[in-house]
Parts: C-alpha cells; sequence; structure tokens
C-alpha cells in the first residue's frame, strides 16, 4: 500500500519533515539553548546518579553499616551538597582568576599525587591512590584531571600566536603531564593515568599538533600500557578478560559477566527501581564502577540511552561553547573538559559492555564518590560561566531579567 492509496500526499510529508527540521535547526542555533542544555542535562544525570546510587549501594550498605541502608546514598548527597555550591562559585569566578590559580593548582594536585607515597596513603583494590585528610579519604587524581586541564589551557592561550611552533606546543605542557601521569602510574592507577593521557592527547589535538606526533604517542604509551600488563600476572588477567568474560567466570571475569548479566535482564524497561538482583553481592563494585550495569538492569535499555544522550547533550552544548568563545583560555579549557567528561562515559560504558578492559573508571556524575563529583561539578560549573559570559548569551539573559524586573516595579506602584 503506498501514500497514494491512503489519500497521502508525499509532498505534504516531506514538506512537514522539513518544517520540523528547519524548527529544531533554529532551536538549537538559539543563543540560551547550549546553556540550558547544559544545565538540564547536568541536573538530570545529578538526579539519576543520587536515584541510581541509593538503590545500588542499599544491600552493600545494609551490610556493612549495621543495618544502615542509607549509609552511602547520604554521604554521596553530602558530596552534592558541596559539589554543587562549589559549581555555582566556579561559574562566577572572573577568568582572570581562574587562569591565576592554573599553576598554584597543578602545583597543589601533584603534591597531593606525592603524598600518597607517604604514610598518609591509603591503599585499595591494590592501588595507593588515596589520601587520608582528617575525618574524608580524598582522590587526588581527580583533582588532577581538572588542574592539567586548567593549566594547558592558560599555557596555551598565554601561547596562541606561538603555536605554529612544536617546541611551543610541546613545553611546558608535554613535561608537566608526564610528571602528573608518573605520579598516577606510581599508584598503580593504569586506569587514571590512561584519561589524563587522553586529556593531554586532545589538548595538543585542539592547539594543533602535527599527525606524526600523535603516531610516535600511541605507539610510545601502547608499548607501555603492555609492558605495564606484562609485569602483573593479575593486572594482564584483568585487562584480557574482557574478551570472554564467560570463559573464566568465576575469576577474572566474574565482575564483567555479571555486568552483562545485569544489562541483559533489564530488557527495554528495566525490572524497577530497586529490583535489581546483581547488586546483592553478585556484582563488585555496583554502586561505583559498575553503576551502569545496575541502571541497565532497572531502567531497561531505555534508562541506559537516555543516560548516554545526556552525556552527549553535555558535550554538545559545551563543545558549542568553546567553539562560539573568543578567548582562547575558555575555548581550550571547555574543549579539553569536554574530552574528560565524555571520555571517562565511554570508558565506563565500554568496561560494563565489556568492549574495554576492567580499568576501574567511574560514570561521571552518575558513580559514587566525592572525589570524582566534586571536580566534575566545578568543570562543568566553569562551562556555564563560560557562557555566561558569551555575549549573546549575556543579552538573552539580561532580556529574560528585564521583563521581571518591569512586572515587579508594576506590582509594587499598585
Amino acid at each position: 500500500m503506498t501514500t497514494a492509496d491512503v489519500g497521502v500526499d508525499p509532498r505534504t510529508g516531506a514538506a512537514a519533515l522539513g518544517a520540523r527540521w528547519a524548527a529544531l535547526r533554529h532551536a538549537m542555533s538559539r543563543p540560551l539553548t547550549a546553556y540550558y542544555l547544559l544545565l538540564g542535562s547536568t541536573a538530570l544525570l545529578l538526579t539519576i546518579g543520587l536515584i541510581m546510587v541509593l538503590s545500588a549501594s542499599s544491600v552493600w550498605s545494609f551490610k556493612e553499616y549495621d543495618g544502615d541502608s542509607y549509609a552511602v546514598v547520604k554521604r554521596q548527597l553530602t558530596w552534592v551538597l558541596i559539589g554543587v555550591p562549589a559549581a555555582l562559585l566556579a561559574s562566577r569566578l572572573p577568568i582572570r582568576l581562574i587562569r591565576a590559580l592554573a599553576w598554584p593548582g597543578l602545583i597543589v594536585a601533584a603534591v597531593l599525587l606525592a603524598l600518597t607515597t607517604t604514610s598518609l596513603g591509603v591503599t585499595r583494590n591494590s592501588q595507593t591512590n588515596w589520601l587520608a585528610l582528617g575525618p574524608v579519604d580524598v582522590q587526588p587524581s581527580e583533582i588532577a584531571k581538572l588542574a592539567v586541564i586548567l593549566w594547558a589551557a592558560h599555557v596555551y592561550a598565554n601561547k596562541d600566536r606561538l603555536l605554529g611552533s612544536v617546541h611551543h606546543i610541546l613545553v611546558p605542557v608535554l613535561p608537566g603531564l608526564m610528571v602528573i601521569i608518573g605520579l598516577v602510574l606510581w599508584q598503580r592507577d593504569l586506569g587514571t593515568a590512561l584519561v589524563l593521557f587522553a586529556i593531554g592527547l586532545a589538548m595538543l589535538w585542539i592547539v594543533g599538533t602535527p599527525g606524526k606526533l600523535f603516531g610516535l604517542a600511541l605507539s610510545t604509551v601502547g608499548v607501555l600500557v603492555f609492558t605495564l600488563a606484562a609485569s602483573d600476572q593479575e593486572r594482564l588477567s584483568r585487562l584480557t578478560s574482557f574478551t570472554d568474560p564467560f570463559r573464566d567466570y568465576a575469576d577474572s571475569g566474574w565482575q564483567s559477566a555479571h555486568g552483562l548479566l545485569a544489562l541483559s535482564s533489564g530488557g527495554v524497561f528495566g525490572e524497577g527501581i530497586g529490583a535489581g538482583r546483581q547488586k546483592w553481592g553478585t556484582l563488585p563494585e555496583a554502586h561505583t564502577d559498575f553503576i551502569f550495569a545496575v541502571l541497565g538492569e532497572e531502567l531497561g535499555l531505555a534508562g541506559t540511552l537516555l543516560v548516554v544522550v545526556l552525556f552527549l547533550a553535555v558535550a554538545y552544548s559545551a563543545t558549542k561553547i568553546a567553539l562560539q568563545a573568543t578567548d582562547p583560555f575558555v575555548r581550550y579549557a571547555s574543549f579539553g573538559i569536554v574530552v574528560w567528561l565524555l571520555g571517562q562515559m565511554m570508558i565506563n560504558v565500554g568496561m560494563v559492555l565489556a568492549l574495554l578492559p576492567v580499568i576501574g573508571i567511574p560514570l561521571p556524575l552518575v558513580s559514587y564518590g566525592g572525589s570524582a563529583l566534586v571536580p566534575s561539578l566545578v568543570a562543568l560549573g566553569l562551562v556555564i560561566g563560560f557562557a555566561r559570559r558569551q555575549p549573546d548569551v549575556a543579552r538573552a539573559l539580561a532580556a529574560r531579567k528585564r521583563p521581571r524586573a518591569v512586572g515587579l516595579s508594576a506590582r509594587g506602584a499598585r
């Protein structure tokens, strides 16, 4: 049966589709679209994260904290209450002050990473990448990700007219990055080191590094990763078991296999929030690295696609802000933050889907952990602040405030 048989003019349908596409393009081109899309997507991811941390951690919390099923989510909520005001503060900071903090931030991050090698270091899962600071333990490598991005953006902004020279592209960014990555590798944290390498590679690409250097860098890192993996049998089995998790189901493939079981049992719309079964002791790190598996089990394909789309919305908005920026620091910093957050999302989802090795990378804004959550929120707060300073966005926001002010003054006159 054709459209003519039912009395539908195909030209009318094509015109309607074209009109909708034009309306969508017009809406996406508005000055405030990226700004509000970034705000809304971040808020939704944060909300989904709190709900899933509560669900994924309830059984583990009940066991570890004397019957308190809400212990972990209460900690996460505390970090949210710290991170959101920190993000708001970051969005209001002058760019001059942010850049002034770039070098001190990198130095502080390096010192914190070095302190993990002292008696203050805390070992978890065979990695000494935590630092005991009074009542809380923090993971300095999460702070280092943001510090590296802001520092590299500051250096490249200062050298903006000199970036035609390879020397100015590489020095001092590459040596500084190697120091930070070296300190992270000293902690035996290969996953975070790879994320930092990806951030550095992206920063080099955005400033126009020649393609030959990328090939050399990728080859060097490939050899380094292979050497580090081959030097530790446990690490090697973990990095290779993802190709067939069920081959060594009871040992190295346990986590990946149960992650796949959780996703496959969720179907299209999931078992329902709280109804997942894998979190009852069979899925390690259910509320941290493998929270995406619990999300897939309880919210199904629809829930996982929603989370991925929200991350893509964040990436689209931040990339648009970066492309429209006239300040080179804003452009480089925004792009670096996009690569960091989107790259971690892709690695985490790839881990859960058994497309990548399990290397202990959390899902930004969703997984449990204040050390990862607060820097991520601060980074997004900075991008939101960059957007607010763009002339067309500032004018649009001012225009929206003006009618409210007129309405309030009219009420007062009555």
